[in-house]
């Protein structure tokens, strides 16, 4: 009888320490997977920093500006600042030219403006058309010089836009609004 009461006592503790075991075999398999997770978003986070920290961010008004130290095409340094959850820059007024213009030193820059779709109708990134009042061309620019489609901004003296071939490779300059 003893043996019987031993031996039922050895199976419910077995039981026992199988489902603890079980138990804690899953909660292993939860840790594992969170720390999974969290390390895919540490790398994340740490690509994000590494591509930010490639650029010069400066603030103005209600905008973050992100200028490059690398060369790219038009194209390619768009795509550039929309993984940034950015644009290439739009200027709105001459506060925010002339602002540019001092963070620019002998250097010339793409900027979000260009007539790659229709010959002459330059549209900024944002699908607006190019106010033509507020225009900042250099003199006999825009030319269409070789099928010159993108705009530069160049400071020096002065702060003007060129066109240019977008396939150039040229620094640029990214817009992040503070609220995005």
């Amino acid at each position: 009888m003893q043996m019987g009461l031993e031996r039922d006592h050895l199976k419910a503790r077995n039981n026992n320490l199988t489902i603890n075991r079980d138990e804690q075999k899953a909660t292993i398999k939860n840790l594992d997977n969170e720390i999974e997770q969290l390390q895919n978003m540490y790398n994340k986070l740490q690509n994000m920093l590494n591509t930010i920290s490639k650029m010069r961010w400066v603030t103005f008004n209600s905008s973050f500006y992100g200028m490059s130290n690398e060369r790219k095409s038009w194209e390619e340094s768009r795509n550039d600042c929309m993984d940034k959850g950015a644009n290439l820059l739009i200027i709105n007024n001459k506060e925010e030219q002339e602002f540019i213009g001092k963070q620019l030193v002998n250097l010339e820059t793409w900027i979000g403006l260009s007539d790659r779709d229709k010959e002459g109708d330059w549209k900024w990134v944002d699908g607006k058309s190019l106010n033509t009042t507020f225009r900042y061309w250099n003199q006999g620019e825009p030319n269409n010089a070789d099928g010159e489609d993108c705009a530069a901004i160049y400071a020096s003296p002065g702060t003007f836009w060129n066109d240019k071939k977008c396939s150039a490779q040229l620094p640029w300059i990214c817009e992040k609004g503070v609220s995005q």
